[in-house]
């Protein structure tokens, strides 16, 4: 998946989201709404130097999953049985096969510097996912379409920064929440529609702040909503 498509992604989001078209890089994009989602990271592959992208960073040995599955297809991963006199030279002769797999990619197409995604298609930059399409920055995010630097959530549409959430479409910043549709700024509700800073109500629409608006009130405000966040 190319930067280009990445980026078409997201301005479908947007749209869907604040009815407007914005311009950003991915760069952009990232620092302003993906900052703090756990993300892969750059790392090299050991055997061939190439750049590839890694959940864990620890082990400091890495190969991509393409690789390591060449070199089991061309003689395999067993060694010749060594004389080994301690522990020690076992963890030694470990460490000579011993490598972190990346970009783990399963039965998807169209994926980029991501790593465990399984059944999906159309992914940048994420990680965790299954079942999803056209997810941007993500982690963990499942059996949802059109999601843009959010992480733990379900069954979900054209949302960005939606976390730990289920059943929510065309939403901004959504926390621990069901069944949000059209919202902003919502955390720990169910059942909302058009709702911006609310918290712990259900079965709502055109509320602000747990406080009840008529409908042309609230579009009113929304629209200041929106040019606040994109220029905070």
């Amino acid at each position: 998946m190319s930067e280009k498509e990445a980026l078409f992604i997201v301005q479908k989001i947007f749209y869907n989201v604040f009815q407007t078209e914005k311009s950003f890089s991915l760069d952009e994009v990232l620092l302003k709404f993906a900052f703090d989602i756990k993300l892969p990271k750059q790392v090299y592959d050991t055997t061939t130097n190439e750049v590839t992208w890694a959940d864990s960073i620890h082990s400091g040995k890495y190969i991509t999953l393409r690789n390591m599955e060449k070199v089991d297809r061309e003689k395999g991963w067993m060694l010749e049985k060594r004389e080994v006199h301690n522990l020690e030279e076992i963890i030694q002769i470990w460490s000579e096969i011993n490598f972190t797999t990346t970009e783990r990619v399963y039965d998807s197409v169209c994926v980029s510097k991501s790593d465990t995604i399984y059944h999906s298609e159309n992914i940048y930059h994420s990680t965790d996912s299954t079942e999803s399409k056209n997810l941007v920055f993500c982690d963990s995010c499942h059996n949802s379409e059109f999601l843009l630097a959010s992480q733990r959530t379900v069954m979900s549409n054209f949302c960005i920064r939606c976390d730990d959430s289920k059943n929510c479409s065309n939403s901004y910043s959504v926390i621990c929440s069901n069944k949000i549709v059209n919202s902003f700024f919502i955390q720990d509700c169910f059942d909302l529609y058009e709702c911006m800073f609310c918290s712990h109500i259900a079965g709502k629409k055109y509320c602000i702040a747990n406080m009840q608006f008529d409908r042309d009130e609230y579009f009113e405000i929304k629209k200041v909503v929106i040019e606040w966040i994109f220029n905070c």
